[in-house]
């Protein structure tokens, strides 16, 4: 058996039974993340371990992306009784404002280990170019 005493995460599961939020899934948690750029590519990392490939619902509309995920509970049994549960369960949900430099049309997205990786490719319209400069000597007058 295991026997743990936090005082403060008693605080917590206190309030959260008086508040009635115990036990519910209303409340979408966040999901952690990274985000960063690996040449022509944004790329973003959320954490979401114990989920199912299957429970993860990726959305974009407009400029909008939603990353849904939902952690059930594992069922081992009917004669399994919880010792000690810290591990949230319910779903997890993260909204970002994708720039309009980003390529929304072309997303990958790869789920392994508990990481969710979406890859998102830089619009071409936003890349770096060059940009010709012509001489005096180019220019031609228009007669009319």
């Amino acid at each position: 058996m295991l026997m743990r005493t936090d005082p403060f995460r008693e605080l917590d599961r206190m309030a959260q039974q008086l508040m009635g939020t115990t036990g519910t899934w209303s409340k979408p948690s966040v999901m952690p993340m990274d985000a960063y750029r690996e040449g022509d590519t944004y790329v973003i990392a959320f954490d979401v371990p114990g989920v199912d490939a299957d429970a993860i619902d990726i959305d974009v509309e407009r400029n909008q992306l939603t990353v849904k995920a939902e952690r059930r509970p594992t069922t081992k049994g009917d004669n399994v009784q919880m010792e000690l549960s810290e591990r949230p369960l319910g779903v997890f949900s993260r909204q970002i404002m994708l720039a309009d430099t980003l390529d929304s049309e072309n997303i990958t997205a790869d789920y392994d280990a508990g990481v969710l990786t979406l890859r998102i490719p830089i619009a071409e319209r936003a890349k770096s170019r060059k940009v010709a400069i012509g001489t005096a000597g180019d220019r031609k007058q228009i007669s009319g």
